[in-house]
């Protein structure tokens, strides 16, 4: 029977998950916005995982493990999550013909709860965040004959996720950096197989909340560990860092940005502004990393990863009552 937590994770693994992958989706579309260029004096493209099924770049993985897992005679599938993990597991779940159950915080985003359910998963809200649903996971998992699909140490989740670095270095070879947030770190981790083994040169800047810092305290300190965990942005929210990403990411980092959660509110709504997007917190803080880092990007070719668009209407509310999202980026 096949080890799939100690499943490879490489370039080649990425490359075999496209067939995979493809078969459900249509690549991303990887677009230059002449606006966001000119604010940030770089190239800049936005890769357009909110444009996935499922609104998150998480399908991918999702998707790719439950091909892997549909032999293995299980009965199901059971993840903790914040939101868009749970809801790629949910829909690639009912793409096979598997039952999903979903652990998730209580008071957690009701968009991402109501799309859980309509994918056909059973839901269960417990827990303050995100590592106290996961002790709820633990539980149930030793009641039920279930597969723990572990939101970040799963190679299969990773492979998957990078099959979308790999559509961009071949819509835009010359690549000099991409900016990405972090949560548990599998976006990050599938960034580092693809585009270091193709170029190491190219530099990986990684977001995070100031209020949930996990990864970047384990970044800076070289090894894993915890911080408060209380951002509103779900896909950011983790208090921990993860082995298996964090052991391909720490090394392969070029830098970390943390933002406030007005900065990513703000991200939010400079989204709306510059590219007509609706992105949730995660999904929109690469812009506002972006502005940080304008000294280091200038005259490069940089990627904006658009992760995630399931925002919940009251963040909406808040983010598009802001000024920028009538006039744009105002230094403050």
């Amino acid at each position: 029977m096949t080890d799939h937590k100690n499943y490879p994770i490489s370039f080649a693994e990425v490359l075999k998950a496209r067939s995979v992958v493809y078969k459900h989706l249509i690549p991303t579309g990887l677009t230059p916005y002449e606006n966001l260029s000119s604010l940030i004096n770089a190239r800049v493209f936005v890769k357009h995982e909110n444009h996935n099924p499922t609104g998150t770049f998480k399908i991918r993985g999702g998707i790719n493990l439950m091909h892997h897992l549909r032999d293995s005679n299980i009965e199901g599938v059971i993840t903790f999550s914040t939101g868009n993990h749970g809801l790629s597991i949910a829909q690639s779940a009912a793409s096979f013909d598997l039952k999903a159950t979903v652990v998730v915080p209580e008071n957690n985003n009701p968009v991402k709860n109501r799309s859980i359910k309509l994918a056909g998963a059973t839901l269960i809200e417990a827990g303050q965040t995100f590592e106290e649903a996961s002790l709820v996971v633990e539980k149930l998992v030793k009641e039920q004959s279930l597969y723990y699909v572990h939101p970040a140490n799963e190679p299969h989740l990773i492979n998957g996720v990078g099959t979308e670095f790999v559509e961009i270095i071949e819509a835009e070879p010359e690549l000099d950096a991409v900016i990405l947030p972090i949560g548990a770190g599998s976006e990050a981790a599938a960034a580092t197989v693809v585009l270091k083994t193709i170029n190491p040169d190219i530099q990986i800047f990684a977001v995070q909340a100031k209020s949930s810092s996990a990864a970047f305290q384990s970044w800076k300190a070289g090894k894993m560990v915890s911080s408060e965990n209380h951002t509103f942005a779900g896909g950011v929210a983790t208090g921990i860092a993860y082995q298996t990403p964090f052991e391909i990411y720490k090394d392969n980092l070029t830098d970390f940005v943390v933002l406030s959660e007005e900065e990513i509110y703000e991200g939010i709504s400079l989204a709306g502004y510059y590219t007509h997007n609706l992105l949730e917190g995660a999904g929109a803080a690469s812009i506002m990393a972006a502005i940080k880092l304008k000294p280091q990007l200038s005259g490069k070719k940089v990627t904006l990863q658009f992760s995630g668009c399931n925002a919940s209407p009251e963040e909406i509310k808040k983010a598009y009552a802001l000024q920028s999202f009538t006039e744009g980026w105002v230094a403050k």
